[in-house]
């Protein structure tokens, strides 16, 4: 018996002893697990097209801390001087915003985490003809998602992912910043409507007026007043999406998709002279029949989908009886900066507009509107994070890349327009989970993004059109 207790015994120690060893075991394969981040890494910038620049620019100039301290205050320098940054469009796949209208935002997720991967490996291959290259590069070291659609859908599902390869790397989003940014207009201002102004995606998802809600009580608020409209066709006509704006067009199409007569997305002929649409250059198109008559009446340039879609929503606001005149506009798609000033120029003529002598709108619109441009308070917050995470580049400055997608040509099942891009509907007919590679990654240059769009970056963006044409000088 005395035998059998000190066996007894023996076993239970052994065992006890092997299950610490495998728990010590696990931890260290875990602890393994964890990968590490270099400091002198670039910081990764995602948007679905062009608009995401808006944001580097903010970065690219951002001087809002003390950089010995990191306290906020400007001291000189700029915040970001010793980084440099990954930037990626994924101009095969966008316009993002019309992910959720087709049903589509499971396919849209699965786009925005491939993109996501890109980021995070070191090589990427890219297949010219028959030839296969592969190419290496770094990983990122901070991820800034500089758009709105994929904050809206996907921030979580980031964070997720990059924790789940062993990464911890901040991800930052653009909602989060924009919304902020408003709240503290209403708090030092008089209390009045937020407008928020972005892609029909991001409108879908709810999530700026979530976000605000959710804020709203940090700022000493107990309820806002929130509208919101999606701008179809805004986005996709400044990065010139065939669907929605094409600039040589002289007469109305077939395959447009953006607000007509015909479309779901009705142009009220009974608000004709308050839209006050641009119609010289082609820049509004009409399809006519054998006699002359207007059949249907079309968009063709950015400034009117500007014009279209805030005289929609100050109508909304009429028909839903608004009590606070809206005094912010959230500009909640990164590509709408470029923009501002006519945006800013609309709502100026919109407050001014009279009918039979009355005005029309400023029972819901006030004179000045506040247009909030995330950008900047993204640059703030990425800022703090990279602070946070001590993941300041304390090595030497390397150049800054820019990459875009194109459609995989590779893929024999691939259908294209005429100007080489995705058509729409096959853009949206895709299903999720095939696992194809439907695009491919190559460099930001003027080879797939238009010179019109190039002089945009050198009127509005100095600083990153400057960084564009750098690197595109080194380009083989």
């Amino acid at each position: 018996m005395k035998m059998f207790l000190v066996t007894l015994r023996s076993i239970l120690f052994l065992s006890i002893f092997f299950i610490s060893v495998a728990v010590n075991a696990q931890a260290v394969i875990k602890k393994s697990n964890k990968k590490t981040v270099k400091v002198n890494a670039p910081i990764g910038v995602f948007d679905s097209g062009t608009g995401g620049l808006t944001v580097l620019e903010a970065m690219l100039t951002l001087d809002a801390f003390n950089n010995e301290t990191g306290k906020p205050g400007a001291d000189g320098k700029l915040d970001f001087q010793s980084e440099f940054y990954q930037y990626l469009a994924d101009q095969a796949n966008m316009p993002y915003g019309n992910y959720a209208a087709e049903n589509k935002t499971d396919l849209l997720k699965e786009h925005i985490l491939k993109n996501m991967n890109f980021f995070l490996q070191k090589q990427y291959s890219w297949q010219d003809g028959k030839e296969l290259a592969v190419f290496e590069k770094p990983q990122v070291k901070m991820i800034v998602i500089a758009c709105n659609t994929a904050t809206a859908y996907a921030l979580a599902d980031i964070k997720t992912m990059v924790k789940e390869k062993g990464y911890s790397i901040p991800v930052i989003g653009v909602i989060d910043a924009g919304s902020k940014a408003a709240l503290k207009y209403q708090k030092e201002n008089t209390k009045g409507t937020i407008g928020v102004f972005a892609t029909a995606g991001t409108v879908a998802s709810n999530g700026y007026p979530k976000t605000l809600n959710t804020m709203a009580a940090k700022f000493g608020f107990d309820k806002l007043s929130v509208i919101s409209q999606g701008g179809v066709g805004l986005a996709e006509s400044i990065d010139r999406d065939y669907s929605f704006y094409v600039d040589t067009l002289t007469k109305a199409r077939k395959d447009y998709k953006g607000p007509s007569l015909k479309n779901p997305l009705k142009i009220d002929t009974a608000l004709m002279n308050i839209y006050h649409f641009n119609k010289s250059y082609n820049q509004l198109l009409c399809e006519y029949d054998d006699g002359g008559k207007c059949l249907d009446v079309q968009l063709n340039d950015p400034s009117n989908y500007v014009r279209y879609h805030l005289v929609t929503l100050l109508e909304k606001m009429i028909a839903e009886k608004y009590l606070l005149p809206m005094n912010t506009l959230i500009l909640g798609c990164t590509h709408y900066p470029y923009l501002k000033d006519s945006i800013a120029n609309v709502l100026h003529e919109l407050y001014n507009f009279q009918t039979n002598g009355n005005y029309r709108y400023r029972k819901y619109l006030a004179e000045h509107i506040e247009l909030i441009d995330p950008a900047l308070e993204t640059a703030k917050d990425a800022y703090i994070a990279m602070r946070e995470n001590n993941l300041m580049n304390s090595s030497s400055k390397k150049g800054n890349t820019f990459f875009i997608t194109v459609p995989n040509a590779a893929l024999k099942e691939v259908q294209l327009q005429a100007d080489g891009w995705f058509t729409y509907q096959y853009k949206y007919g895709r299903k999720a989970g095939e696992n194809k590679n439907y695009v491919q990654f190559v460099y930001f240059n003027q080879q797939n993004i238009s010179a019109a769009t190039y002089q945009r970056f050198h009127a509005v963006l100095p600083h990153v059109y400057g960084e564009l044409k750098k690197f595109n000088s080194l380009l083989p």
